[in-house]
């Protein structure tokens, strides 16, 4: 499991004043992503039109380039604004199967400090049940420091 207390002052300290929201999506899957070998695509989706979201910043093999929020568990969260905790994505209706080595997925819906849907953080996982709430816990509090000045 992920050490969440070093992991969010180190990445409060690399973001430290930062606003520009690429850069903070940038380094903080880098960071998540090295922090615990559950991690197998950690990065982010942008919202660049309504109800339409775009890879942005990530750490590992390739993602989806364009996810509809009406498809998949990153649509789902960016839809819903909930965090989708899933530990089976075969049993996800509606699953998008980037990587076919996914067995399970963590998505955070992320806003700043206004309130607005600047997209969601996606954690795949190739272990099933991977994922814990501690985890989208620990991980939503760090987003939320991290991207509430954002631009």
């Amino acid at each position: 499991m992920a050490d969440y207390d070093t992991l969010a002052k180190t990445i409060a300290a690399l973001t430290e004043g930062e606003t520009d929201t690429v850069a903070l999506m940038a380094t903080i899957a880098c960071e998540v992503h090295h922090a615990d070998d559950r991690f197998d695509w950690t990065g982010f989706y942008r919202v660049t039109a309504p109800n339409l979201l775009k890879i942005g910043p990530y750490q590992g093999g390739h993602g989806c380039l364009v996810i509809p929020f009406d498809k998949g568990v990153c649509g789902a969260a960016a839809r819903t604004g909930e965090t989708q905790l899933v530990p089976d994505v075969d049993a996800f209706p509606g699953h998008i199967a980037c990587a076919s080595s996914t067995r399970s997925e963590l998505v955070i819906p992320v806003r700043n400090g206004q309130g607005d849907l600047l997209g969601v953080f996606d954690i795949d996982s190739d272990q099933p049940d991977a994922f814990t709430k501690e985890d989208a816990q620990a991980l939503g509090a760090i987003l939320d420091r991290a991207f509430n000045h954002a631009t």
